[in-house]
Parts: C-alpha cells; structure tokens; sequence
C-alpha cells in the first residue's frame, strides 16, 4: 500500500502518481465529491473485478462512474438529453444521473438492464486526477457490502485500505462529509425521476 501526501490538490508529481496506480489496474481510496471511495479506471474489466473481489460485491452490481466534464461524458453515453445537461450545469448538489445508451464501456460496469450511472464530479480534486487519466473512474463507497458507509476517513476498515494500491492523505481529518448523491433519470415521457434524494 502506498500513501501520498497531497500538499496542492492539482500538484503534477502526485497526479501522475495516482495517475500511474489506475492506469496500471490498480485500486485507490479517496475522498469523492461525496464520500469515501474506492475507485479504479472504469474501462479495465480486471481492475473492475478486483474491486468486485475487495467489496464483496456480485458481478453485474450497477457502479457509479466518475467524469471530468459533460465532454467526457458525452463520450461514453450516446444521448445526454438536453434538459439532463442543464441539470448538470445547474444541480448544487452532487448528482448521478442513469444513461439508458452506454457506449465505450466494459459490460462490468453497466447495470444489469444495461443501463450507467455516471456523475460530473464537482471537486477540483477528483477532476485533476480524473482529467490526468482522461477516463471515467470507478466510484463505490470504501466498504465491504453489505455494512455501513463509512462518514469519515477514521470509520474505513483496515482490510479495505489494505486491500487498495494508494490511499489519499487529501481531506483525511475531516469528519464531515456531504453523504452520498442525488440518483436521477428521464422516465419514458422524459419526466425527471429521482432514484435517490
């Protein structure tokens, strides 16, 4: 396990650190624009199940992806309706919006009806890093499932940060953070549904 210090969140030589750690398969823990997360890079299925393995979860479990930007996005979904796009631009809140036509994405990721669930993030943080990859990531809360959703750094069990490639010292002391994201997604008659307030 290695552990870096972020003295500057956009610091290139840690970037390219944690950059180096997903690119290679490798399993990270850190502090999402929600909670705690453990993440990789969304588009290597081995890493994927690795974190599969870790998490006791089942294959085919739906995942929370993590882009940059609406750019980034629109590589991997087919359509972003409009009025989802203005949400976007607009919502204060961390949102994770469900895409009815993925593309550019192993099936590990998708959800069992096909769907995926991708969320723009909105901490500097998570952007540089993601940006520095230049693919989605991987977002699932860095604990065991079924179990509780660790509030803070201090609540994260061993054999998870043991089991992760690099842990984040950014943001570790604090103990309060925002609690997990609004789910949406357009009904049929492209009605806005929330999933998850």
């Amino acid at each position: 396990m290695v552990i870096n210090d972020y003295t500057s969140m956009l610091s290139y030589p840690e970037v390219q650190d944690l950059h180096k750690t997903l690119q290679s398969g490798g399993l990270i823990l850190f502090p999402s624009d929600t909670v705690w997360a453990i993440g990789c890079d969304a588009t290597q299925p081995g890493a994927i199940r690795r974190l599969n393995a870790l998490k006791n979860r089942k294959p085919g479990d739906p995942f929370i992806l993590l882009v940059d930007s609406i750019d980034m996005l629109k590589k991997y979904v087919r359509h972003v309706h409009p009025r989802i796009e203005t949400l976007l631009y607009f919502h204060n809140r961390p949102l994770t919006v469900v895409y009815e036509e993925p593309e550019n994405l192993p099936s590990e990721v998708l959800a069992a009806d096909g769907t995926v669930a991708i969320r723009v993030v909105q901490d500097e943080f998570c952007r540089s890093f993601i940006q520095a990859l230049g693919r989605p990531i991987v977002a699932t809360t860095a604990h065991r499932e079924p179990g509780r959703v660790p509030g803070h750094f201090g609540e994260i069990q061993s054999d998870i940060l043991e089991g992760v490639d690099w842990v984040a010292k950014y943001r570790q002391k604090e103990r309060h953070f925002e609690g997990l994201s609004v789910i949406a997604r357009l009904d049929a008659q492209e009605e806005l549904e929330f999933l998850r307030d």
